[in-house]
C-alpha cells in the first residue's frame, strides 16, 4: 500500500499536472508547420520550475520595462528547469518504487 501511494504521489501525479500543462498550451506550442519543442518544454516545465528560479531573479530597482524583462526570463528559465526538475523526479519516484526505500 505504501508503494502505491508513493508512486501516485511522485510519479502520477507529476505526470497528470504535465499533461494537464499539454493540453492547456496546446494552443501556444502548435502551429501549422509543426510543433515547437522548446516551447512545449517550456510550457509543460512551468508548474514544476517557475518557484525555483523565481529566488534567483527578482526584479528590484528597474523600470517597467527592465521589471517585464525579469519576469519574462524568470518564466523561460523557470520553465526549462522545471523540464529537467519533471523528468528527475519522476524518474526517482519510479526508482524509488521499485526499490521499495
Amino acid at each position: 500500500m505504501r508503494r502505491i501511494k508513493r508512486f501516485i504521489i511522485s510519479v502520477l501525479l507529476p505526470l497528470v499536472i504535465a499533461a494537464a500543462f499539454a493540453l492547456l498550451f496546446r494552443a501556444v506550442y502548435t502551429s501549422p508547420e509543426g510543433i515547437n519543442y522548446l516551447l512545449m518544454w517550456i510550457c509543460i516545465g512551468i508548474p514544476f520550475g517557475i518557484h525555483r528560479m523565481c529566488v534567483w531573479l527578482v526584479p528590484t530597482k528597474f523600470d517597467l520595462a527592465g521589471t517585464i524583462g525579469i519576469v519574462a526570463v524568470n518564466i523561460i528559465l523557470g520553465g526549462i528547469i522545471g523540464g529537467f526538475a519533471l523528468i528527475y523526479q519522476v524518474l526517482k519516484g519510479t526508482v524509488q518504487t521499485i526499490a521499495g526505500t
